[in-house]
């Protein structure tokens, strides 16, 4: 029974990538009104971070944004089975290289970056960066209970020549690339909430008391590796264009915390700017200051 839907999926996953955009979002549609309206996934934790995140603004309008958010769910959720068996020809025709030489100049004074980025937009589409980065593209990610899923979303996010690395295996990958005098691109998603037994900065985001995961600054500051937030930006359905901003060339002279609080500002505006787009169904806001004292 594992097996077949194993290979059930899998059929799904090719079927869905072999279909046209009109189709694929109309699927789409329908995973809209079995998420909000049948099943009512995550609605309580939806609404209660849109909430506490926008006080300032009504009722009405938080739920025009909880189903704007669900809407954009509903459209990752396809396009990310679709993508796992997807031909790399149509997943460059979902995204667009905002043009820019941060990369280019960053290589040339021989540069290791941390790329900081979050669950805005569809994140997985961050396996195309390999064709605008030129260091060695290596992406942060925590593996699927699941060994089966995990393989598959594993082989996806290599597509390109990215090399996805467990979070443990984080350190000796770096120390092992140093060694050999090569440029990587370490890209974090920083906007998980942290582990109450792991170390965190608070801060204020979202109008919230908030516990921020302070990996990327440690690494930046400790290497003294620059700092880049990278983002998709959604022009419309199953069209992204990724986006780069280079936030400090030489660490050397922040301040402690200065980095977290910076790429953390620099998220919080885009979420402020388009809401819909960033994952509102995460448990975020865990446990506040106290609790995470015990």
């Amino acid at each position: 029974m594992k097996k077949t839907g194993t290979y059930l999926f899998l059929i799904i996953s090719w079927l869905f990538s072999k279909l046209p955009e009109f189709v694929l979002y109309g699927i789409a549609d329908i995973v809209y009104i079995f998420l909000y309206y049948l099943l009512g996934y995550r609605k309580k934790t939806v609404f209660n971070n849109l909430t506490k995140s926008f006080p300032d603004k009504s009722g009405d309008e938080i739920k025009h944004i909880a189903k704007k958010f669900f809407h954009h769910l509903s459209e990752i959720f396809v396009e990310n089975i679709a993508i796992i068996k997807m031909s790399k020809k149509r997943i460059l025709q979902m995204v667009e290289f905002e043009e820019n030489d941060i990369y280019k100049k960053l290589l040339t004074n021989k540069k290791n970056i941390v790329g900081v980025t979050a669950h805005y937009g569809n994140w997985e589409l961050f396996l195309t960066l390999p064709k605008i980065i030129p260091h060695i593209v290596f992406g942060v990610y925590k593996p699927l209970n699941n060994a089966f899923f995990d393989k598959q979303f594993y082989k996806m996010r290599a597509k390109f020549g990215a090399i996805p690395v467990t979070m443990n295996d984080t350190y000796k990958t770096i120390v092992k690339y140093k060694k050999e005098n090569e440029l990587i691109f370490l890209g974090l998603i920083a906007d998980q909430s942290p582990l109450k037994i792991h170390n965190k900065y608070w801060s204020t985001f979202l109008n919230q008391e908030t516990a921020v995961f302070p990996g990327p600054e440690k690494i930046a500051k400790k290497l003294n590796y620059a700092v880049v937030f990278t983002y998709l930006e959604k022009i419309k359905r199953g069209k992204y264009i990724i986006k780069s901003s280079l936030l400090f060339d030489d660490v050397s002279q922040c301040k402690k915390f200065e980095i977290t609080e910076t790429h953390l500002k620099f998220l919080e505006q885009l979420i402020i700017k388009k809401p819909e787009y960033y994952l509102w169904s995460h448990k975020r806001w865990k446990y506040n200051r106290e609790e995470s004292s015990f």
